[in-house]
């Protein structure tokens, strides 16, 4: 198998079959075997009841049976509560591995679609939906602001006149 060579469907199919045969067999023989462990239990544990004798020993082993019954009962009782206890505490140790170790989030794929696409695929196809946002957007128009020539005037005038201000401040 490590040489690269591929099994074949035929021969897959045929082994997976073999395995599925085997263990249908195994459990077959484990519920024999539960069978009989469940009658030599009984046989050990439960003797056949001798019912020979008159109705007051009758009575005293329907009394001693209905004890065993409660005794049973209790331990019964028991056993399920410390397996139902044990399963909680199970679970929770589950729940606080998972928030341990966190949940991972997938790496996300590139999807190549526009917005057009995206929401008639959210929206379905019977909405008609135009993501064109530059169409909807108000048309402003500008205004070019022409300076006049006179008002600004020849620049060597303007320095002279803030040489002035200075050396009236520096007079003072």
């Amino acid at each position: 198998m490590s040489d690269g060579k591929k099994m074949t469907s035929s021969r897959r199919h045929h082994l997976k079959s073999l395995m599925l045969q085997i263990a249908a067999s195994w459990i077959e023989q484990e519920k024999k075997d539960l069978e009989q462990m469940k009658e030599d239990y009984m046989a050990e544990n439960c003797p056949a009841p001798d019912l020979s004798g008159d109705q007051a020993a009758l009575m005293e082993i329907c009394k001693k049976l209905a004890q065993a019954i409660d005794k049973v009962d209790e331990a019964r009782y028991d056993t399920e509560a410390k397996v139902q206890k044990s399963d909680k505490e199970i679970e929770d140790l589950k729940l606080k591995v998972v928030e341990l170790a966190g949940v991972k989030k997938p790496a996300l794929k590139k999807v190549r679609m526009s917005a057009d696409a995206m929401l008639q695929a959210l929206l379905g196809g019977k909405h008609k939906v135009n993501m064109d946002l530059r169409a909807n957007l108000k048309q402003v128009k500008k205004d070019v602001k022409e300076e006049s020539t006179e008002a600004v005037g020849d620049w060597r005038k303007n320095i002279e006149d803030k040489a002035d201000r200075k050396k009236m401040f520096e007079t003072s």
